[in-house]
């Protein structure tokens, strides 16, 4: 399509965008407000972007360690092999492991650290965690009946200062009352593996064998409940009510089954809230641009009223002067919309070479492995987003050439030619 096929009003508007203007601030207004659209599109992008990196390493991370749901009863379970066979009869299951669950203090002479004490068995928790892949030292089948042994993560470790062999002080948030006073139950321990995920359960999670866990928690059956991994986390929600269905025809009903949305819910739904707070606040700047837009069009309806007057003594409508500035501003919107969304896809594509590369060039290191759980900037392109963007953009832009373009076609033929 050529522009003389198109529409008068669009024919002017876009010779309007392409002339040399006598006025150069209205130009540079309008160039302004070009760049301006595209900035904030490309910074939208790139942000959203790496903020759902951001959101996936923290599902990946988090949810390697933590089962997509978990089967459990206050009073706990003691025949938990025959509740086992009612869950991983579920296509969708992949496994399931026992486990008992308490919270303790670890001690040693370097520190003392809160953390959550998992009791495991050691031969099936491969098949809900990736604990076992993740072994910096040790192995998770060091864990044995009886010699309470004990696997923490790596920054846990590394405060504490203990390695595998070392000797550590369980202290557990009950009391024995003995002759001499009232005073916390503890156990010696041995550190017999250290693992990172990369995650906040390296320093807050430690592994215990589950008749360990079973005799330091005094607790009366053989377990808490079970841990279940599924062949989509995004979907355990309706693998676990149809589990719970199946459990509810063969067992009491006092068992209680979650997904990880009601145990890790409340981190995901804040990095969503985050995600939409940073859009908005950054779509502001876009917002900016559409108000330049104004501006530059409100100067060129005052620069070129003669121009408008003899159009409309030709015959030109009010409705087509109107639409040759919407056409004009909506041009400007397109061009700047375009160029930010190729370039920000384009980069938030290739954002993490891009800081591989800085980082060779001044040789630092923007994520240092030993401080944060990512050594590089992860981003997710999606295009979704891409398109939610480019299209509140061009609202904006079209909702922003309304006035100027309404005032143009209010200008009255005599009034605008009186003095020329």
């Amino acid at each position: 399509m050529t522009l003389l096929s198109l529409p008068v009003s669009s024919f002017i508007g876009l010779r309007y965008l392409r002339a040399k203007r006598r006025n150069q601030f209205i130009s540079f207004i309008s160039s302004f407000s070009l760049l301006g659209m595209a900035f904030g599109v490309f910074a939208l992008i790139v942000v959203l972007s790496v903020m759902n990196g951001f959101d996936r390493e923290i599902k990946q991370r988090i949810l390697s360690v933590v089962p997509h749901g978990f089967v459990r009863s206050d009073q706990g379970i003691s025949n938990w092999q025959d509740v086992q066979a009612v869950v991983n009869q579920h296509p969708s299951v992949i496994g399931s492991a026992p486990y008992i669950q308490g919270y303790g203090l670890l001690n040693r002479s370097f520190g003392i650290q809160g953390v959550e004490v998992q009791g495991v068995l050691p031969e099936q928790e491969r098949v809900v965690s990736s604990v076992a892949d993740k072994m910096l030292v040790g192995q998770l089948d060091n864990l044995t009946p009886g010699d309470y042994g004990i696997v923490v993560g790596r920054l846990l470790a590394r405060y504490l200062g203990v390695s595998t062999g070392d000797k550590v002080t369980l202290v557990l948030p009950q009391v024995n009352v003995t002759p001499a006073g009232i005073f916390p139950r503890q156990k010696r321990m041995t550190v017999v593996g250290v693992f990172e995920i990369g995650a906040q359960q390296d320093q807050s999670l430690a592994l215990v064998h589950i008749d360990d866990a079973k005799k330091l928690f005094r607790f009366p059956a053989a377990a808490e409940g079970l841990r279940i991994a599924t062949t989509d986390l995004y979907t355990a929600n309706r693998t676990l009510q149809d589990v719970q269905s199946s459990l509810s025809d063969v067992q009491r009903g006092d068992l209680e089954v979650l997904d990880w949305s009601k145990t890790q819910g409340g981190l995901f739904q804040a990095v969503k809230m985050e995600k939409i707070v940073v859009g908005s606040l950054l779509m502001i700047i876009v917002a900016v641009a559409a108000f330049n837009i104004i501006t530059s069009l409100v100067l060129m309806v005052s620069d070129k009223r003669s121009d408008i007057a003899v159009l409309r003594t030709l015959g030109l409508s009010s409705k087509e002067v109107m639409a040759i500035f919407v056409t004009q501003g909506t041009a400007v919107g397109i061009i700047g919309i375009t160029l930010g969304a190729v370039l920000g896809s384009l980069c938030a594509y290739f954002i993490g070479d891009i800081v591989q590369f800085v980082e060779g060039v001044t040789h630092s290191q923007v994520f240092d492995p030993n401080v944060y759980f990512v050594s590089k900037l992860p981003s997710v392109l999606m295009w979704d987003d891409v398109v939610i963007v480019s299209v509140s953009g061009l609202l904006m832009s079209i909702v922003a050439t309304l006035y100027p373009a309404y005032q143009a076609s209010k200008i009255q033929p005599a009034e605008a030619l009186r003095y020329e």
